[in-house]
C-alpha cells in the first residue's frame, strides 16, 4: 500500500473539542488537480465528521471521497494519536506520536504500529535546516490562552467588585475567526484607553514567562491593548508612581496596561554573591543556583502569562508556599493562565488541567483550597492543554500550508531512502521496526524518572568494575544526540543504566538524563567519556569537564542562543520611506508609526496574520520634492523625519532607499520604474498603489534575481476590489466552477450627507489626478466580446446603477477608469490640457472672457462682471453640449480650461471638517457548475464611511500601508519578483484584517 498516491485523513477522535485538520478542503484540491505526476497525489479518502472544523461537504466539492474506510490509502494523515484499533497493517502514518521521547503514555501506540508492520511519522520531528521545528501550534497556544484568560479576568474582576472593559470579552472558540477575536479584543483596548481602569487594579501588570513561540503569541494579543512593555527592574518604580498619583484621574496607569517578559536570569540568581548570572553554567549546574522570581517579579504581578518549559531539576517559578506568603503580604495578583498546561510543574499549585468549556478553577492558598467558581478568595487559573484548536481554522491552514509541501513525496515513495533528510529524519518506524536514529527508545522504555530509586538498586546489582555518573543535557531526542551517545558506550564494550530522564516538551526546551556508564576496563571507561565529550563539545578541549569522586558532569550539545529564551527587545525598528507627500501621506504616516503605540486600533494589523512574529516599532522617512511639504506632513508624529529628495537625483534617492526595508512609492506611476530600479539595486522591497504595467511586469525577472517583492495595485482601486474578487473566483474554481460573468464597480465618494453640491462628488484627493483619470480610454469584455470606449467619450458613457443591497443608493457607473454633468464639462472644453490661446496673451483674461470664449459667445448678456446662471445654462443647451436641460442647469451651477477648473474644484468641491466620505466596492459573479449543479450567483459588497477628521477617509491606505509594514517585516510575502495582490499569500491575510478592522464584506449567494 505504501507509495500508490492514496491518502487518508482520519476522525480526531482523542477530544470532543479537537476540529483541527492536517489538511484544508484547498489544500486538498491543490493536491488533487494539480495531477498525480505534479503532486503525487491520486485520491484523498476522508473520513467522516460532525464537528470537524471544515465540513465533509467542503472536502466533497473539491473531488475528496468521504469514507469510514481508509483500507486504500497508503498515507494515513491525523493530529492527534487516534484510537489503537484505527492503526491498519503496513500503512503509513502521520501524525504528533509523542512518542520519541519514550513517552510511557504513548507506548501502546508505537507497540500497536510496530505489530502492524506500519510506519510512522512524527510531524514534531520534521525540522529545517536550523534545526527548528516547521510544523507546531506554539502561537495559536498563546494566543487563544490569553484570550480565554481576558475573558475569565473580566468576571474574576467583576466578583471582586470591580467593573472593567474585559467582562465584554468572549472566550477564543466563541468568534468565528481570529480576526473576529483579535477585534473584540481592540474593542476592549478601546475602552480602556477612552475611559481607564479602576484606580483599584491598577497599574495591571501581565508577566510572560519565556519568549518563545507560545509566548510571542499571548504578547501578539496582549498588544492589542493600550501598552506599555517594562523592564522586570523597574517594577517597583512603576509601582512607587502609581500610589503617588492614586489621587489624579489623569493618571495614565488606569489608560493602559503593562508587559514584562521575564527570563531564566529573572527567575533565579547564583548561590555565590561573587558570581554572576550564567545561563550556560545555569542549564547545566541548576542547583548551584536559588529562585529569586518570588521575590523580584511575582510582588508587582497581576497576571502570570506562563510559556516556559521547564524541568524538575529547575527551581519552581512558583511554590505553594511562596504565594501564600505573597497573598498575606497583599500581592496583587489575580490568577495564573499557565498556557504550557505543566501540570505539578514550574507552579507547584497548578495541579489540574481545565477543559475548554470550564476554562477556570480557584485557588485559595490560605487554606490550600480548589474551587470551581469566580466568587470567593485566592486567584483564578486556566491550565488547558489543546488550545490551539479553539482557532482551528487558522491553525489548520498555517499547519496545512506547511505540511501540504511534504504529502506528494510522503504518499508516492515505498523506500523511505529515497525521502529528502528532514522527512527521513522524523520517521520513527517503517516496515514494523524501529527506524536506526529510534533504537534508543527500548533501552529507554522502561525507564521513568519516577522510578529512580528501583533503578539505582538494579544499577548496584550489575555494576561493572569501574562506574561512573554521567549527565547528559541538551536537544538529546530531537537531535538524536541520545542514540549517538548509547551508541558511543556499547561499541566501546560499556554498559549503562538510565538512572533518570527529564524530556523537553518544546522545540526549544533541553531534555536531562543520568546514566550510570560502567566498564571492566578503566581505559574502556575513560575512552568512552572522551568520545562523550568529543559530541558534546567538538570544538573545545577536554578540559572544561570537572571531575569529581565517582562523578562527571557532562553536557552533549553547544549551548546556543537559540537552543534557549532569547532576549526580549522592545526596541527594534523597522523604517520605511513613503515618496510623496500628497493628500494620501499624512494617513498613512500617522498609522505606520501607530503600530506599537498603546492607544491606536491599527495595532491590529500588525498581528492579524495567521502566522504572527514578533512585529517592530516603523520608522517613516517622508521624502518630498519639497521640505516643506514634506515637514507638514510628519509635523507632531513620532517616528517620522522629513527629508527632500528628487528622485532625479540617484545618488540621493539610494541614500535614502538603502536606509530602509521598505519604499513605499505614492508617486505618478511614471515614477515608478526608476524607484524599482533604484530597490532592485539596493535589495529593497518596493510598494506602490498603481497598476502593473508592462514596463513594470518587465523587471519581474531582475526583482527575483535582487531576491525583492515589488508589490503593485496595493490600493482600493486597483487593490482591494483585485482582492475581494480572487477569493470568490479562486473559491469557485477550487469547487471546480466556471466564471461566466464577473461585474466590478469601485468608487470613493462622499457620503449621502456630504453629497451637497450638483455633481453629488467631492474630492478627497487631487482633482487634476482624478479628472484625467477620467479621460483615459477604457477596454472591457461583454457578451464575449471587447468594447471599447474612447477617453474622450468616457463621461458620456456613465450609465445608472442599483445594488440591492444598497437601494437607497442613486449610482452612476463607467467603465474601469463621472456623471453627465462631467460629460458636459468636457464637452465644453474645461478637461482639456492644452493651452488655450486666451491664456497666452499678455493681459490675463477675466474668468467671464475665458467662459465666453470656450461658450463661442458674443452674447453681451454674459459679458458683463455678473454672469446670469440661466443665460449660461441656456446657452450649453443650445449649443448641444447636453440634451437635457436639467443636466444643462446643473453644469451651470458646476462650470468656472483645465488649471481653472481643478483649482475652483479644490475651493468649492472639499470636504468640510465635519464631513465624510466612503469607499464602495460591488462584485457580481456567476458561476457554473458540472455535473448538472445549479448555478451560482455571488455578490459581494464592501461600504466603509471615513473618519470626519481632515475630512478625508483612511480606509484603502490604511490597508495599504499595513501590508508593507506587517508582511515584510516579517518576511511573510515569500513570493519574489513583481506581484499583484490576487495571490492567496496577499489576499487571504488581507480580507482577514479588513474584517477584524470592521469593515464590513456583505457576501450574499443566490
Amino acid at each position: 500500500m505504501l507509495g500508490n498516491g492514496v491518502v487518508g485523513i482520519l476522525y480526531e477522535s482523542t477530544n470532543k473539542w479537537e476540529r483541527r485538520v492536517p489538511l484544508t478542503p484547498s489544500h486538498c484540491a491543490r493536491l488533487l488537480h494539480s495531477g498525480r505526476g505534479e503532486t503525487g497525489v491520486a485520491r484523498i479518502i476522508v473520513q467522516p465528521s460532525t464537528k470537524r472544523i471544515h465540513h465533509d461537504a467542503l472536502y466533497e466539492d473539491v473531488g475528496c471521497e468521504i469514507s469510514d474506510d481508509l483500507s486504500e490509502c497508503g498515507l494515513i494523515l491525523g493530529i492527534k494519536q487516534p484510537k489503537l484499533e484505527m492503526i491498519l497493517p503496513d500503512r503509513a502514518y502521520a501524525l504528533f506520536s509523542h512518542t520519541h521521547k519514550a513517552q510511557k503514555e504513548n507506548m501502546p501506540l508505537l507497540d500497536k504500529i510496530l505489530a502492524e508492520r506500519a510506519s510512522l511519522f512524527d510531524y514534531e520531528l520534521i525540522v529545517g535546516d536550523n534545526g527548528k521545528r516547521l510544523l507546531a501550534f506554539g502561537k495559536f497556544a498563546g494566543r487563544a490562552g490569553l484570550i480565554d484568560f481576558l475573558h475569565g479576568l473580566g468576571q474574576r474582576y467583576l466578583n471582586l467588585g470591580f467593573s472593567t472593559p474585559f467582562l465584554s470579552l468572549g472566550a477564543s472558540y466563541m468568534y468565528p475567526s481570529l480576526a473576529a477575536a483579535k477585534a473584540a479584543v481592540i474593542s476592549v483596548g478601546e475602552e480602556i484607553a477612552t475611559f481607564g481602569l479602576p484606580f483599584g487594579i491598577s497599574p495591571l501588570v501581565f508577566v510572560f514567562t519565556g519568549s518563545g513561540n507560545v509566548s510571542l503569541g499571548a504578547q501578539e494579543i496582549f498588544k492589542l491593548l493600550p501598552h506599555s512593555f517594562i523592564d522586570p527592574s523597574r517594577l517597583p518604580e512603576l509601582f512607587g508612581t502609581a500610589r503617588n498619583s492614586r489621587s489624579s484621574r489623569t493618571s495614565k496607569e488606569v489608560f493602559q496596561v503593562y508587559g514584562c517578559v521575564v527570563t531564566c536570569q529573572d527567575m533565579v540568581e547564583p548561590k555565590d554573591p561573587t558570581k554572576p548570572f550564567d545561563k550556560a553554567d545555569y542549564y547545566a549546574h541548576p542547583e548551584h543556583y536559588r529562585p529569586i522570581f518570588h521575590e523580584k517579579i511575582a510582588p508587582y504581578a497581576s497576571v502570570i502569562v506562563n510559556c516556559m518549559y521547564w524541568e524538575k531539576r529547575f527551581p519552581r517559578l512558583l511554590t505553594t508556599k511562596q504565594l501564600q506568603e505573597l497573598m498575606r503580604k497583599g500581592c496583587p495578583l489575580v490568577g495564573i493562565s499557565d498556557i504550557t498546561c505543566d501540570i505539578g510543574g514550574s507552579i507547584e499549585f497548578i495541579n489540574q488541567c481545565t477543559l475548554i468549556d470550564s476554562l477556570f478553577f480557584r485557588y485559595d492558598p490560605s487554606n490550600n483550597s480548589y474551587h470551581h467558581d469566580m466568587d470567593g478568595n485566592g486567584l483564578i487559573c486556566l491550565a488547558v492543554d489543546i488550545l490551539p484548536t479553539e482557532f482551528a481554522k487558522e491553525a489548520s491552514q498555517h499547519f496545512g500550508d506547511i505540511l501540504s509541501q511534504f504529502i506528494g513525496t510522503l504518499a508516492s515513495i515505498r523506500d523511505i531512502e529515497e525521502l529528502p533528510a528532514h522527512l527521513r529524519r522524523a520517521c520513527i518506524a517503517h516496515g514494523g521496526a524501529l527506524t536506526a536514529l529510534y533504537e534508543y527508545i527500548p533501552r529507554m522504555q522502561n525507564s521513568d524518572s519516577e522510578d529512580l530509586s528501583m533503578n539505582l538498586a538494579n544499577c548496584h546489582s550489575n555494576k561493572k568494575k569501574y562506574n561512573i555518573l554521567v549527565s547528559l543535557s541538551g536537544h538529546l531526542f530531537d537531535q538524536f544526540l541520545i542514540n549517538e551517545a548509547l551508541d558511543i558506550i556499547e561499541a566501546a564494550g560499556g554498559s549503562f543504566q538510565l538512572i533518570k530522564c527529564q524530556l523537553g516538551q518544546s522545540a526549544n526546551a533541553m531534555s536531562y538524563s543520568e546514566l550510570e556508564v560502567g566498564a571492566d576496563d578503566s581505559e574502556v571507561l575513560d575512552q568512552i567519556i572522551d568520545s562523550l565529550t568529543s559530541i558534546a563539545s567538538p570544538n573545545e578541549s577536554h578540559g572544561f569537564l570537572k571531575k569529581k569522586t565517582n562523578m562527571i558532569q557532562l553536557k552533549v550539545g553547544r549551548i546556543n542562543k537559540s537552543d534557549f529564551e532569547e532576549e526580549y527587545d522592545t526596541k527594534n525598528k523597522t523604517a520605511v520611506l513613503i515618496l510623496g507627500a500628497g493628500r494620501v501621506c499624512r494617513p498613512a504616516v500617522e498609522f505606520l508609526t501607530s503600530i506599537g503605540s498603546i492607544t491606536s486600533r491599527q495595532w491590529l494589523k500588525t498581528c492579524i496574520e495567521g502566522d504572527f512574529e514578533e512585529k517592530n516599532d516603523i520608522q517613516v522617512i517622508v521624502a518630498s520634492l519639497y521640505l516643506q511639504d514634506a515637514e507638514e506632513i510628519s509635523e507632531g508624529i513620532a517616528n517620522a523625519t522629513a527629508v527632500q529628495l528628487d528622485i532625479m537625483d540617484r545618488g540621493s534617492l539610494c541614500k535614502y532607499i538603502s536606509q530602509v526595508e521598505v519604499v513605499i512609492s505614492l508617486l505618478p506611476p511614471r515614477c515608478h520604474i526608476i524607484i524599482a530600479d533604484a530597490c532592485i539595486e539596493l535589495g529593497k522591497h518596493l510598494i506602490t498603489a498603481s497598476y502593473v504595467d508592462d514596463s513594470m511586469s518587465k523587471l519581474d525577472g531582475a526583482a527575483k534575481s535582487a531576491g525583492i517583492t515589488i508589490l503593485g495595485e496595493m490600493g482600493l482601486d486597483p487593490g482591494i476590489d483585485h482582492m475581494m474578487a480572487m477569493k470568490i473566483i479562486n473559491q469557485a474554481h477550487v469547487r471546480r466552477g466556471k466564471i461566466r460573468s464577473f461585474t466590478s464597480y469601485c468608487g470613493g465618494l462622499p457620503s449621502p450627507a456630504a453629497s451637497n453640491n450638483p455633481l453629488a462628488y467631492k474630492f478627497s484627493w487631487n482633482p487634476a489626478g482624478a479628472i484625467l483619470a477620467g479621460r483615459n480610454s477604457a477596454t472591457y469584455r461583454s457578451r464575449g466580446g471587447p468594447v471599447h470606449v474612447d477617453g474622450n467619450d468616457l463621461y458620456d458613457s456613465a450609465v445608472r446603477l442599483r445594488i440591492a443591497e444598497l437601494p437607497a443608493f442613486a449610482l452612476e457607473c463607467l467603465p474601469n477608469r463621472f456623471s453627465e454633468i462631467m460629460g458636459t464639462l468636457a464637452r465644453i472644453g474645461f478637461f482639456n490640457t492644452e493651452a488655450h490661446p486666451i491664456l497666452e496673451n499678455e493681459k490675463r483674461p477675466t474668468y467671464v472672457s475665458l467662459l465666453l470664449e470656450l461658450l463661442g459667445s458674443q452674447n453681451q448678456n454674459l459679458a458683463g462682471n455678473l454672469m446670469r446662471e440661466g443665460d449660461v445654462m441656456e446657452k450649453i443647451f443650445a449649443l448641444g453640449f447636453c440634451k437635457e436641460q436639467g443636466t444643462a442647469a446643473k453644469t451651470a451651477k458646476t462650470i468656472i480650461a483645465f488649471e481653472v477648473i481643478c483649482l475652483r474644484m479644490e475651493e468649492r468641491l472639499a470636504y468640510s471638517s465635519t464631513e465624510q466620505d466612503m469607499v464602495l466596492l460591488h462584485h457580481e459573479v456567476e458561476v457554473d457548475f458540472p455535473d448538472g449543479r445549479p448555478s451560482e450567483n455571488h455578490r459581494s459588497t464592501l461600504l466603509e464611511f471615513g473618519s470626519t477628521k481632515n475630512g478625508k477617509t483612511t480606509t484603502a491606505m490604511a490597508f495599504y500601508c499595513w501590508d508593507s509594514s506587517s508582511h515584510w517585516s516579517s518576511d511573510k510575502i515569500k513570493t519574489r519578483g513583481v506581484l499583484r495582490p490576487i495571490e492567496p499569500e496577499v489576499y487571504v491575510p488581507a480580507l482577514d484584517i479588513l474584517q477584524a478592522y470592521g469593515i464590513k464584506l456583505i457576501e450574499k449567494m443566490d
